[in-house]
C-alpha cells in the first residue's frame, strides 16, 4: 500500500490500498483506536471533504490498522462533551449541537458516494459499532466482539446505532437485549444475525479477502456503483413505489452512458473493461 505522504490526518492513517481502492486506519493504537475528539472532526472531513476530492476513488476499506481492536468505543478520558453553564436551556442546546455534530461524523461514512467496507478485528465497541453500522459493509475476523457500550456509561447510544442496527440486523428483540445490558455479540453470532457478512480466520486473511473484493468492486461501471448505492439508501427510507419511480429517473440518465457498451464489450472479449473518472 502507498501511504498519502500529505495526509492531513493524526487519528487516521490514509493509503492507497489497490487502484481506485483507498484504506483508512483508525490510528490511535494505544488507545484501541478510543475515539477523541481530533477523530471525530477527522472522520467528518476525512468522508466529506477529503476522499471525495481524491483522484478516481471506488471503493474504500475502514480498518482498525495497527491497534489490537477495531475500537474500543469513546475515548471517556478525552471528554465527552463541552463543559456545562449555568443556564440549562443554552447548555442543552450546546450539547444537542456537539451531538449532532458527532452524528454527522458517522454519517458521512454511509453519504460517501461509494462502497465502505468495514475490517473488523477484535473489540467494536460503542462509537466503533455506531461507526461500522455506517458502512456498506462488514466483515470481521475470528474473535472480534460487538457491543452497544454507551449504557455502562450511563448513556443512550445517540450516534447512530439505535436507528441503524434495528435495520440491518432484523430482530428488535437482540438489538434490545445488547441496548439495555451491553452484551457483546460475539463474531460467530455477528454473522448469524446479519450484522457481518463475512467472518475470516484470522486478521491477515481479513485483510486479504478485503482487498480483493475491493478491488473486484473497483473494477465495476463507477457510475454503476455509485448508482445502485445512491438507489439503495433511497429506498431503506421510502416505499417500492417511490424508489422504483426515483431508480426509473436516474436510469433515464445512466442508461446512456459508454459504460453500458464497454462492460458488454468487455464480457465478450474477455479483457477487463475501462472506465472513464466520474
Amino acid at each position: 500500500a502507498r501511504v498519502m505522504s500529505l495526509s492531513p490526518f493524526e487519528t487516521l492513517r490514509l493509503s492507497w490500498a489497490r487502484p481506485h481502492v483507498i484504506e483508512v486506519a483508525l490510528h490511535r493504537p494505544l488507545k484501541s483506536n478510543a475515539v477523541s475528539p481530533l477523530m471525530w472532526r477527522e472522520l467528518h472531513t476525512c468522508f466529506s471533504t477529503h476522499i471525495p476530492g481524491l483522484d478516481d476513488v471506488r471503493c474504500v476499506l475502514l480498518t482498525g490498522g495497527d491497534s489490537k481492536n477495531f475500537c474500543a468505543g469513546i475515548d471517556l478520558v478525552a471528554g465527552l462533551a463541552p463543559e456545562p453553564g449555568t443556564d440549562v436551556a443554552r447548555t442543552a442546546l450546546r450539547l444537542r449541537k456537539h451531538i449532532m455534530e458527532l452524528q454527522a461524523s458517522l454519517s458521512a461514512i454511509e453519504g460517501l458516494s461509494v462502497p465502505v467496507l468495514a475490517c473488523i478485528h477484535g473489540a467494536c465497541y460503542g462509537a466503533g459499532l455506531d461507526m461500522v453500522c455506517a458502512c456498506d459493509i462488514r466483515w470481521a475476523c475470528e474473535g472480534s466482539r460487538f457491543s452497544i457500550k454507551e449504557v455502562d456509561v450511563g448513556l443512550a447510544a445517540d450516534v447512530g446505532s439505535l436507528a441503524r442496527l434495528p435495520r440491518i440486523i432484523g430482530s428488535a428483540s437482540l438489538v434490545c437485549e445488547m441496548a439495555y445490558t451491553a452484551q457483546p455479540l460475539t463474531a460467530d453470532a455477528a454473522l448469524r444475525v446479519g450484522l457481518t457478512s463475512r467472518l475470516c480466520a484470522t486478521t491477515a486473511a481479513l485483510r486479504l479477502e478485503s482487498l480483493e473484493f475491493a478491488a473486484t468492486i473497483a473494477s465495476k461501471s463507477p457510475l454503476a456503483v455509485v448508482g445502485t448505492k445512491s438507489n439503495l439508501l433511497f429506498a431503506r427510507e421510502h416505499s417500492v413505489a417511490d424508489s422504483n419511480e426515483r431508480v426509473a429517473v436516474w436510469n433515464a440518465a445512466c442508461l446512456q452512458t459508454e459504460d453500458i457498451p464497454a462492460s458488454v464489450s468487455a464480457r465478450g472479449s474477455g479483457q477487463p473493461p475501462v472506465f472513464a473518472k466520474l
